[in-house]
């Protein structure tokens, strides 16, 4: 049955290796359900409840991926997008956690549409390649700053706006050893770095007191308080459609480029040969709308999936293994309710360093391309908000080629963008 649903042997794999590949892509992407119940609990989601829909959303999207698309790539709730909707969407701009969830539900129907239409292709095709390597790089930065505060490390000052904490106190220190031990151990190569990291401070802050037990496995909590809980009609006034605007736009380029990238490591995409990749896309994007309904902000393809590949994963069957291995993680509730902020704020920062990498494909010999790209990294944290930075970045750009002549590099694709953030900020400049 296995191999008539995956096609093992065309693929050169086995069941087993199917399986550590999939084990070892969830033990690296796994910190998501310890950091997402986090981030947006701040909104007043319940903690509880949006573990639960983390660990479902994960596991509905990744067994799409393993059937519609048949490759071993895993889904969850994106980092990045979840603060946007955590720390912009409704501790920024002040609508609900519902309306966010009704933005995120268009969104993903959007996503379908571009997916099912080809505009995905022309869209990505317009956007300038230092623009999605600088919005990768922005919202590394604006993950390091909601990382550095949350953990005690960066505090407000009245008279420089940011200082440093008190570093002899529990959160920064606890937040620093986590860092430490994760760098570390990823550096020597050990699987699930991340999560070991964030289980070692949390199991600290226990012994010592800072933290309270409430044990590891239990029956899964009630998913109810975020269950259908998405206000899409509030998500349709007219304020809110930059917010669905940026979420289209980060959620293409994310899933995109991830999704290349894993797939051309595992050699399921040629040059100039997309394999799959329309169903893959199709089936990213049918999980945000899932996600939405559960409770959860925008899922996607983790970029985490390319140590399963190095595993040896080829299949569907690693994802499926992924998948199943969420579905289990619904009994450790008590666990993921006792980790503290500080202990996932060392994976933030991680993960910020790593995405900061982007930065390097960047055109800096071009004034035209380079400008633009840095307003759009430096403008996502210093304004708390990731749809700033994309303003700042697709404005300046169009401005910049326009005044220096280059209109041929100018894509309808960005110009539309350019125009529509100029149209938001003349007409709901709140």
């Amino acid at each position: 049955m296995l191999e008539k649903l995956f096609q093992l042997r065309e693929h050169g794999t086995t069941p087993r290796s199917e399986i550590v590949a999939g084990i070892t892509t969830f033990l690296t992407m796994s910190y998501i359900i310890f950091v997402n119940p986090e981030i947006l609990s701040t909104t007043g989601m319940d903690k509880n409840a949006v573990f639960v829909a983390t660990c479902l959303a994960a596991a509905l999207g990744t067994f799409i991926m393993a059937f519609v698309a048949n490759w071993p790539i895993g889904m969850a709730p994106g980092m990045g997008l979840n603060a946007f909707f955590a720390f912009t969407v409704v501790g920024g701009l002040g609508y609900t956690w519902q309306q966010a969830l009704g933005a995120v539900f268009i969104s993903g129907v959007i996503f379908i549409l571009i997916t099912v239409t080809g505009v995905r292709s022309w869209l990505i095709a317009g956007i300038p390649k230092s623009l999605r390597s600088a919005i990768a790089a922005g919202i590394g930065l604006f993950l390091a700053i909601i990382a550095l505060v949350s953990s005690g490390i960066v505090v407000a000052n009245p008279a420089t706006k940011v200082a440093l904490g008190d570093l002899t106190t529990a959160p920064p220190l606890y937040a620093i050893l986590g860092f430490f031990l994760i760098a570390a151990l990823d550096a020597l190569k050990v699987r699930g770095a991340i999560l070991i990291g964030i289980l070692v401070v949390t199991v600290l802050s226990i012994f010592t007191g800072h933290t309270q037990f409430h044990g590891i496995v239990s029956a899964p909590p009630s998913l109810a308080p975020t269950f259908f809980q998405l206000d899409i009609m509030g998500a349709l006034q007219t304020g809110i459609v930059h917010v669905i605007l940026v979420l289209v736009l980060v959620e293409v380029f994310d899933a995109t480029g991830t999704l290349i990238g894993v797939a051309t490591r595992a050699n399921l995409i040629q040059p100039g040969k997309p394999g799959r990749l329309g169903r893959a896309l199709l089936a990213d994007s049918s999980a945000i709308v899932a996600g939405s309904m559960l409770g959860t902000s925008s899922t996607t393809a983790y970029v985490e999936s390319a140590a399963g590949v190095q595993a040896g994963g080829r299949t569907g069957l690693t994802a499926l293994t992924i998948g199943v291995l969420f579905l289990l993680a619904l009994f450790l509730s008590p666990l993921a309710s006792a980790v503290p902020a500080y202990a996932t704020a060392p994976a933030l920062l991680y993960v910020a360093g790593l995405m900061l990498r982007e930065i390097t494909e960047i055109q800096w010999d071009d004034v035209t391309e380079a400008t633009p790209a840095a307003l759009a990294a430096m403008t996502m944290p210093f304004t708390y908000s990731i749809a700033n930075g994309l303003a700042f970045g697709f404005i300046s750009y169009v401005v910049l080629k326009a005044v220096t002549g280059r209109y041929r590099d100018i894509h309808p694709a960005t110009l539309l963008v350019a125009l529509l953030f100029v149209v938001k900020y003349a007409a709901f400049p709140e």
